[in-house]
């Protein structure tokens, strides 16, 4: 099978979708999915199956990366639909929807190329052996953009973290960042975490599995966390800006590492097409929060805006917070791994002073 170009949209008629949804109010609008893969399926000639960059040499030479199309708030599709790709030889080739807990071992494994999810698991797999990297950062936290929320049912009677002793938490995945801020926390306030149940509940599910009664206590990511906020029968008790400040909410791109030492130029690409997205969504919520929206077919009202580091530039104090984390919960072995170990912002060009400025 040959593989189809994905169609892409330039800034500009974006903007220009942007500016529609505004004069409507929003309401009704079609704008374009962020898939270019028309059906969203994986193209048959480049499967996740064969491990290794997804290398293609088409018309114009183009590098295609293999990444994950999941209805999430994730800067790849926004570099793309804003048209931050243009101009570069490298393109996203979206291979289907990936459940989270798997993108870091199959961009560890190489079949797929990049990802986004949180520091915990890429050092994990770092330390079993995985060829991986970060090689940008991605969300941060901020009071008024928490990167997940805890919620309840009002009539739960659950309001303190010593309420959750025999109650079950649903949480998106072990191993990543609402499990160890949460244990982190519920620790420090004396709860035995050997007497919390927690469950795997996908972020778009976790709401309707709180209300349910199949879990006490959801912890959900955005953008999905904004529907729980309008839930009326639901309260928020946390945002994981209240329990750390926001030093766990790093969400950083990773890369496979046969894919950077063969492409060093398509991961600059790729990092600085993130960097620039990112400061685009700091500089436009709104904007961003439309586009999303339209993605993960969820109304505008009910999604939570994201807020990204500066330039993606990686610093230390979330990967080491990660390291003490594993290293406290028996996870890592003590100097097993250094924070050094993990990324490098050698391919970000704002990082550098290569370039003055990563906005848009």
């Amino acid at each position: 099978m040959s593989f189809r170009a994905p169609q892409r949209t330039s800034r500009r008629r974006a903007l220009k979708q942007l500016a529609s949804l505004a004069a409507l109010g929003g309401a009704g609008l079609g704008l374009m999915a962020c898939s270019r893969s028309g059906d969203g399926s994986a193209d048959k000639s480049v499967g996740v199956s064969g491990g290794g960059p997804a290398v293609i040499k088409q018309a114009g030479d183009k590098i295609r990366f293999k990444y994950p199309d999941n209805p999430s708030f994730d800067l790849i599709y926004l570099a793309d639909q804003l048209g931050y790709f243009d101009g570069t030889n490298t393109r996203p080739n979206y291979i289907g929807k990936v459940a989270a807990p798997q993108i870091i071992p199959l961009v560890g494994t190489g079949e797929i190329d990049f990802g986004s999810r949180m520091v915990p698991l890429v050092i994990s797999a770092y330390a079993s052996g995985a060829d991986i990297k970060v090689v940008a950062a991605g969300g941060k936290t901020l009071e008024e953009a928490p990167h997940m929320k805890y919620f309840v049912r009002k009539d739960s009677g659950i309001r303190q973290p010593k309420d959750l002793e025999g109650k079950t938490i649903g949480f998106n995945s072990f191993g990543a960042c609402a499990e160890f801020v949460t244990k982190t926390f519920l620790r420090q306030k004396g709860v035995d975490v050997n007497k919390v149940n927690f469950v795997v509940i996908p972020d778009d599910q976790a709401e309707q599995t709180l209300v349910s009664g199949n879990t006490d206590l959801a912890i959900i990511h955005a953008p999905f966390s904004g529907r729980a906020d309008h839930a009326p029968n639901l309260v928020r008790l946390w945002s994981d800006y209240d329990l750390d400040r926001g030093l766990g909410g790093m969400s950083p791109y990773s890369a496979h590492g046969k894919f950077i030492r063969e492409q060093p130029e398509a991961v600059r690409d790729v990092v600085t097409a993130l960097a620039k997205a990112g400061n685009w969504v700091n500089a436009n919520p709104e904007d961003a929060r439309k586009l999303v929206s339209q993605r993960i077919k969820l109304e505008l009202p009910f999604v939570d805006r994201f807020a990204y580091v500066d330039d993606l530039v990686i610093t230390e104090p979330p990967i080491q917070y990660y390291i003490d984390v594993l290293e406290r919960e028996g996870k890592l072995a003590k100097g097993k791994v250094a924070a050094r170990d993990i990324y490098t912002n050698q391919f970000n060009p704002y990082a550098t002073g290569a370039a003055a400025s990563a906005k848009a």
